[in-house]
């Protein structure tokens, strides 16, 4: 009996499950009403007028977002890959998932333990991050997270590259400017804030060469950054197309047993 319990609660949890829908809708809205009480307290005079009304849902929030948790938690063994009682479900809680889902009430009991008035900041930023449980819920990103996972050997050649071109210009200008403006360039992690700006063509303004040599480097600099910035975009697109256009080849497996969909995995490495 227990066990027909916990495949039944599984399943209205998991995202796709016919029963469940109208249970993943009424978490989607909460999570958006979450979010437009969060920007809504901002404002001083409804924050004023109507403390007392986000008080109670915020605790109405807390309390749903625990329970689908602890549910989740409970019964995750259902599930092959966590299917030892204690073991299973400690692999369970620390996918990024559960670690979304925890974070999105955890904050709300830290005051109780912890009174503090920086506490109650933290708690403040936290509850934005219940927005990422909507992806869970989102297809769109679960397939931005396989583009990024086919194309990471890419992204993370691109992101070295990067990292190298900014030390390097950075340390050129630092030495070239550092006597003309101590007080902007006084070190190289205090250039790579312009070395940052100028590759990613934003221009700030609050740092700038004023040396000849400084202007040429700068200006290379601006043109490497045009090129060198507009190749993850590249890389990303072609991701997006490879991944959807291996979607659309991925054929549904019908269950023998229950006669639901089986989506075929897709591995990538």
């Amino acid at each position: 009996m227990s066990s027909e319990i916990r495949h039944r609660v599984y399943r209205l949890l998991e995202p796709g499950d016919d029963a469940g829908r109208y249970i993943d809708l009424f978490i989607i809205c909460l999570i958006v009403l979450n979010v437009i009480a969060v920007m809504l307290e901002t404002v001083l005079w409804i924050s004023a007028h109507y403390a007392s009304l986000f008080r109670a849902f915020e605790i109405f929030s807390v309390a749903v977002f625990t329970i689908e948790y602890i549910l989740r938690v409970w019964s995750c063994t259902v599930d092959p890959r966590f299917r030892e009682p204690i073991r299973g479900r400690l692999r369970f809680m620390v996918t990024p998932l559960a670690v979304i889902d925890l974070l999105a009430f955890l904050p709300f009991y830290l005051p109780f333990v912890l009174p503090d008035t920086r506490v109650l900041r933290v708690v403040r930023l936290f509850r934005l991050f219940r927005v990422m449980k909507l992806a869970r819920y989102s297809e769109s990103v679960d397939l931005f997270i396989d583009v990024l996972k086919l194309k990471k050997d890419e992204l993370l050649l691109v992101f070295v590259s990067i990292m190298i071109l900014l030390l390097v210009s950075s340390t050129l200008m630092y030495e070239v400017e550092h006597d003309a403006q101590p007080d902007k360039f006084s070190s190289i992690p205090a250039a790579m804030w312009w070395g940052l700006v100028t590759l990613a063509t934003v221009g700030y303004g609050d740092m700038f060469p004023i040396t000849p040599a400084g202007k040429l480097i700068g200006s290379m600099v601006v043109m490497l950054g045009i090129g060198l910035f507009a190749l993850p975009a590249g890389i990303i697109a072609s991701g997006f197309s490879e991944v959807l256009q291996r979607r659309r080849e991925c054929r549904e497996i019908i269950c023998p047993h229950c006669g639901r969909p089986i989506k075929e995995e897709m591995i990538y490495r």
